[in-house]
């Protein structure tokens, strides 16, 4: 192998019972380069750096890291040759600080009369020399349980480089980063490669590509489609090898609909986990046939918002209506049969069972009616495998089947089960929806926001937090700004800038009341 080449991957083929993830992939990644890796959902991006990353053996072929020949496929012999790999979805301790996840593994110790103990000042100082060093803010004694999902990210991150890893496995990194966290993460990842360090890259997002990447590899079905230096790329011919032909760009058309109160919030305030203000006397009205976006940096209550509306976090104060009936003190199971359905900003942690299969985390909400079970204990399983395989179908699912557990499926996949799921309900008024298209490829994207649009030009009050920008402006009737647990500004998508609601979004001052349209 050339002394170039940080990575070489030669003829990968990776085969679960009956699904062919990767299929004989070859591909050489150089030292001190960012390489992107995108392809549509189940495309095999992340199995096939799983390969690298020593979480999976695969069925055929050879890997070559830093020039050395790999022979065990193991986490920690990937460790060893240089490789680190920040995972899409969290591989964190909830129960420990921040400091103790950056350093679990090479814990600090310090001799003491009975024996060895861990070191906590130490590990304390280790973790805010890393945070000085690359930038990214995140209070080193917090408890992970506590922090918001940006932050847990970064604690992967900073895991990541603890470790010194020359080759840097980064699996959609910026997900769940605001455009400002995600301006600073390139920084760093310039700096790594300014420093020698090769970056890997799985993303969805093709404009990050664009801007980040030196070369971009694309897979399709399982197969390698084709390396480009992204120089001579543009966004709509990434997006064309991704799946395969050309993608229509044209605008969701929306209805001119009645707009009715659906879901009415007045002066609600809300706690997080710690105890400290999330939501702080806010108020808030959603009409039928309307998506009111919610913008703001992470952790300013967004979560704390859905968790009260959908009964998931009590109120200390403050009522919630829907359809004129209170459901401030409901239970999630109440909220939902008076028509409220709910996308979780968390899949894994609140969205779905992962050990559980597909059709089951579909049925979940349903598993009582009539339709599926007979005097609401034995299941009906020709009718719930006839309502499985539509939605599985419905939304483009790709896997081995609605039996296998639903933790097998790659991210977007799994995103894909918890949306078909609550837009299956029938007679739903309401929806709260955070975070609808993280992890999605393009096309699933454009097939997720075309669902929203329907429902929203059916009638139904649509809450819609993201922390993608773009999103919000492309989906939302009006843009409320929240800061600090309160609500700062109101815009008119079609005549607001970027910048003004990006300032918004860091302000107290209030522009206008987000009530009414």
């Amino acid at each position: 192998m050339s002394n170039d080449i940080a990575v070489n991957m030669k003829n990968i083929t990776v085969r679960f019972v009956e699904t062919l993830a990767n299929d004989d992939i070859s591909l050489s990644i150089k030292k001190g380069e960012i390489f992107a890796i995108v392809g549509e959902n189940g495309a095999g991006k992340t199995t096939l750096m799983n390969v690298l990353a020593g979480q999976i053996q695969p069925t055929l072929g050879s890997v070559e890291i830093l020039g050395s020949t790999v022979t065990t496929f193991s986490p920690t012999a990937a460790i060893k040759a240089g490789i680190g790999m920040v995972h899409q979805h969290f591989m964190l301790i909830d129960s420990f600080t921040v400091a103790q996840n950056i350093v679990l593994g090479h814990e600090p110790k310090k001799p003491a009369k009975f024996g060895i103990f861990f070191d906590n000042k130490a590990a304390v100082r280790f973790t805010e020399d890393l945070i000085r060093e690359y930038g990214l803010e995140v209070p080193p004694n917090a408890r992970v349980r506590d922090l918001g999902v940006g932050l847990q990210q970064r604690v992967e991150i900073l895991k990541a480089l603890a470790l010194g890893s020359k080759v840097l496995i980064l699996d959609e990194p910026t997900a769940v980063l605001t455009p400002s966290e995600t301006d600073e993460l390139f920084k760093i990842i310039r700096k790594l490669k300014e420093k020698g360090h090769t970056i890997i890259i799985i993303t969805h997002k093709l404009y990050e590509v664009m801007e980040i990447s030196d070369r971009v590899a694309v897979l399709r079905a399982g197969k390698l489609a084709g390396i480009e230096e992204t120089k001579n790329l543009s966004e709509s011919k990434l997006a064309s090898m991704m799946v395969g032909h050309e993608l229509s760009f044209e605008s969701i058309p929306r209805d001119e609909t009645v707009k009715t109160p659906v879901l009415d919030i007045k002066n609600l305030t809300v706690s997080n986990a710690r105890g400290l203000i999330a939501i702080n006397d806010l108020n808030l009205t959603i009409n039928s046939g309307e998506i009111v976006g919610i913008a703001g940096v992470e952790g300013n209550g967004q979560s704390e918002l859905a968790q009260a509306i959908t009964g998931l976090r009590p109120a200390l104060k403050g009522s919630i209506y829907l359809n004129g009936i209170e459901i401030t003190k409901q239970s999630p199971e109440k909220i939902r049969k008076l028509g409220l359905a709910h996308i979780p900003e968390d899949r894994i942690k609140t969205g779905l069972s992962k050990q559980a299969s597909i059709w089951e985390n579909l049925l979940v909400g349903k598993q009582r009616r009539r339709e599926f079970a007979w005097l609401k204990l034995h299941l009906r399983r020709d009718k719930i495998s006839k309502y499985s395989k539509e939605v599985y179908n419905q939304f483009d699912v790709r896997g081995a089947g609605i039996h296998i557990p639903v933790g097998s499926l790659s991210g977007g996949n799994m995103q894909k089960i918890v949306v078909g799921r609550e837009f299956s309900f029938e007679n739903t008024r309401a929806y709260v929806i955070s975070q609808p298209t993280r992890g999605l490829d393009i096309a699933a994207m454009q097939f997720i926001h075309k669902q929203i649009i329907n429902k929203r030009n059916e009638g139904a009050a649509i809450l819609l937090i993201s922390a993608d920008l773009d999103e919000i402006f492309m989906l939302s009737d009006r843009i409320c700004t929240l800061f600090e647990g309160k609500i700062t500004a109101e815009f008119d998508p079609k005549t607001a800038s970027k910048e003004k609601v990006g300032l918004a979004m860091l302000t107290h001052s209030k522009e206008e009341v987000c009530e009414n349209s």
